[in-house]
């Protein structure tokens, strides 16, 4: 039986256009901020099921991904910014 259009799934391309859900939470996770040592690795544990070195990989393939600066570009921007300066230091 065929479906409605408006119903289905979105299909591939409609789902590249942004940041995945996942994605979007990392950054949303990063625009808060937390007080204390330990708060954001508990955070990161806690709402996204992640260990903190995998929550930090994707970040950092974030920072280069123009869909994720698309989708928040002041947090990616920051981060970017945070980022080089440490490189530098280095």
């Amino acid at each position: 039986m065929d479906q409605d259009p408006d119903t289905q799934a979105p299909d591939r391309d409609e789902e590249r256009e942004g940041p995945a859900r996942r994605e979007r939470d990392v950054l949303a996770l990063e625009r808060r901020g937390f007080l204390g040592p330990g708060a954001k690795e508990r955070a990161i544990r806690e709402e996204l099921g992640l260990a903190p070195v995998r929550y930090y990989q994707l970040l950092n393939a974030l920072l280069d991904d123009p869909r994720a600066l698309a989708h928040d570009p002041v947090t990616v921007n920051r981060l970017r910014r945070v980022r080089e300066a440490r490189r530098a230091e280095r």
